[in-house]
């Protein structure tokens, strides 16, 4: 089915639209009343590997409100699967691995994979969206220094300790791991773009925890070979983490035509630091859907606001929607995002820049 609103595509390329395009990260989850019906007892993983159920599940926001974008329903540990991982999902953990990779004999015991050969059912569910959809659907994978925190760390503390200290003491195992990942990350974003996504969002949901130092010496090197990589094959890239303000310069060093931005940064003043040169994503906070129709839309306007129309927006939370959200406020904000008149927000801004700026 071609795509008949390409708003989302085309903020990507930071094109002046008539409104902002509006999706969320984790949109297709407990928030959802259905989503229990059609998940039932499967953990994520399972439900993944089933490209009906998953391209079902991954539909069903649309069913509650309109956003102009469908995030693959997924997990950043699926790529696990492909390594031959007995990964599994527990309920307040996460993705837990058997045992940590953080041998030079358990590192060697991954082997290369192509991701369209053993984790063609996510090439399958991408496929029947692309059938069935008349918005983009969003692919994703996970950063590598978040997928380490996984995979050395067992059990995993909350700042991520243990990854720091094998960062540090392990420093030749950690480039082979890394690069391992960065290789394989590469390869599971382009088999998604060819099988239906319309770009690929990296997540480093762990990238908070590092000094700006460490991140940039163990972590951007690494990052910026993925991002790099999908840009030279012509993909459009989100570059999201989270936690910690201070990497932004390194986010956009990193690359990505759009910088995802949590919700602890005033947007306007994040987008002067990443640089106009490339789109933002976000950042409202979650937490403000739980507060009632009026507190949401007024942190929503404050976003808008702050924006001025500038071309390369993407309204987004900055961070998953809590399960206890109500889908009648979020579709109160997407109602509210898509009906603000972006020509005239652009006009108010240009209007009040000194002369001659």
């Amino acid at each position: 089915m071609p795509i008949t609103n390409d708003r989302l595509i085309r903020a990507l390329r930071r094109e002046p639209l008539d409104r902002t395009p509006v999706w969320f990260m984790r949109q297709a989850g407990r928030s959802l009343p259905r989503y229990h019906d059609l998940k039932g007892e499967q953990d994520l993983l399972a439900v993944t590997r089933n490209p009906r159920l998953a391209a079902d599940i991954t539909k069903l926001p649309l069913e509650y409100f309109p956003v102009d974008g469908a995030v693959l329903y997924a997990d950043i540990a699926t790529i696990f699967l492909g390594a031959g991982i007995d990964v599994r999902i527990e309920k307040g953990l996460g993705p837990v691995l058997p045992h940590p990779y953080n041998s030079a004999e358990t590192i060697r015991s991954l082997k290369p994979f192509d991701p369209r050969d053993r984790l063609d059912f996510v090439m399958r569910t991408l496929q029947i969206l692309k059938e069935e959809l008349e918005v983009p659907v969003l692919g994703f994978i996970g950063a590598p220094f978040t997928l380490m925190t996984y995979m050395v760390e067992s059990p995993r503390t909350r700042e991520r300790t243990g990854t720091k200290a094998y960062m540090w003491t392990e420093p030749g195992l950690w480039d082979e791991l890394m690069s391992y990942w960065s290789e394989h990350l590469i390869a599971f974003g382009k088999a998604q773009v060819e099988a239906g996504a319309a770009c690929i969002q990296i997540f480093d949901s762990w990238a908070g925890s590092l000094h700006p130092d460490d991140y940039r010496r163990s972590v951007l090197p690494y990052t910026k070979r993925i991002l790099d990589g999908l840009g030279e094959a012509g993909i459009p890239t989100i570059n999201f983490a989270t936690g910690n303000p201070a990497l932004l310069p390194m986010l956009a060093e990193g690359g990505g035509d759009v910088i995802g931005l949590d919700w602890r940064v005033k947007i306007d003043e994040a987008w002067k630091i990443v640089g106009y040169d490339r789109g933002v994503q976000g950042n409202m906070d979650p937490v403000a859907l739980l507060a009632g129709k009026e507190t949401a839309l007024a942190r929503a306007a404050e976003v808008i606001e702050a924006v001025g129309g500038r071309p390369g927006h993407i309204f987004n939370v900055g961070h998953g929607l809590h399960p206890e959200t109500d889908p009648e406020v979020v579709r109160a904000v997407v109602e509210y995002v898509q009906g603000v008149d972006l020509a005239e927000l652009r006009a108010k801004r240009e209007a009040a820049l000194p002369t001659g700026a």
